[in-house]
């Protein structure tokens, strides 16, 4: 497949309406899969929307404990793409300062993608506090700056405008400047392009932002966040009960429904300015 435009791909699609069915091309998101290996052992495959790979990488690897700082790394590369393509490929490379503080042998991905992951809450949360202490911040952020973010964050939506199938992740100031957005059909892999990012130009810990996610909000973009210092978290959907409980606990504001100027506010409202 060319990588002319890695985040979209038009497939032809038959448009549908009473009456009527047309030939058509259709702009979809692409979905393709990205290995991430850590001294040449596979540590995991992401399914991802090509683009920012490297911060994707760098973000994944922070969030999941592998790495604490920019020392660790030694060497991240991408190999080149396959016989056929252009630009980047689906496997990135990464070298460590010191292999022998990591055990590989322990570096299956355990992220919580769903409710019935069979983690009790309590023990999920004694092992995120085990690694990430919960925040020290005194940011907060008028309420009606809020209700304007995610109109501010559709606009940057380049891609979800035009196949609607992909999720976003944005950072705002207190005064409700954008400051990075990143897509991809994951979740999870948006929130990593951010921090890595960010991490990448040591912004962290970014403890004077928010984040906006376009979904809902589940317990790994909370774990994702309190380990890059985000003291908001806020989406335009619902969050989990364990996502609640992980902010109430990490002094997180966590916010859910913004849409027009309602919200709920589900933990630490200090946060929020009249």
């Amino acid at each position: 497949m060319s990588r002319a435009n890695p985040k979209t791909s038009l497939r032809r699609v038959i448009r549908s309406r009473p009456g009527e069915a047309v030939a058509d091309d259709d702009h979809v998101t692409v979905e393709e899969p990205l290995e991430i290996r850590v001294d040449g052992t596979s540590v995991a495959v992401v399914m991802r929307t090509p683009g920012d790979d490297l911060d994707l990488a760098r973000g994944f690897l922070l969030t999941e404990g592998i790495v604490q700082q920019h020392s660790d790394i030694f060497e991240i590369s991408q190999c080149p793409s396959q016989e056929g393509e252009t630009g980047p490929g689906n496997v990135i490379d990464v070298l460590l300062t010191n292999p022998d503080a990591v055990d590989l042998s322990s570096l299956s991905r355990q992220v919580y993608t769903s409710s019935s992951c069979g983690i009790c809450g309590r023990a999920t949360l004694e092992s995120v506090f085990q690694q990430f202490p919960p925040i020290e911040s005194d940011f907060s952020i008028p309420g009606h700056v809020l209700y304007t973010l995610p109109q501010r964050l559709s606009e940057v939506q380049e891609t979800f405008e035009k196949t609607g199938g992909l999720h976003a992740s944005a950072l705002f100031d207190g005064e409700g400047q954008l400051i990075i957005a990143r897509e991809d059909v994951g979740r999870h892999n948006a929130l990593d392009k951010v921090i890595g990012h960010e991490w990448q130009s040591a912004h962290l810990p970014l403890s004077q932002t928010m984040l906006l996610v376009s979904g809902r909000v589940s317990f790994e973009l909370m774990q994702k966040a309190l380990c890059a210092g985000i003291p908001m978290v806020v989406g335009v959907s619902a969050p989990s009960s364990l996502a609640i409980d992980c902010a109430e606990s990490a002094n997180q504001c966590l916010i859910g429904f913004l849409r027009g100027e309602t919200m709920n506010i589900y933990t630490h409202s200090h946060r929020v300015l009249p």
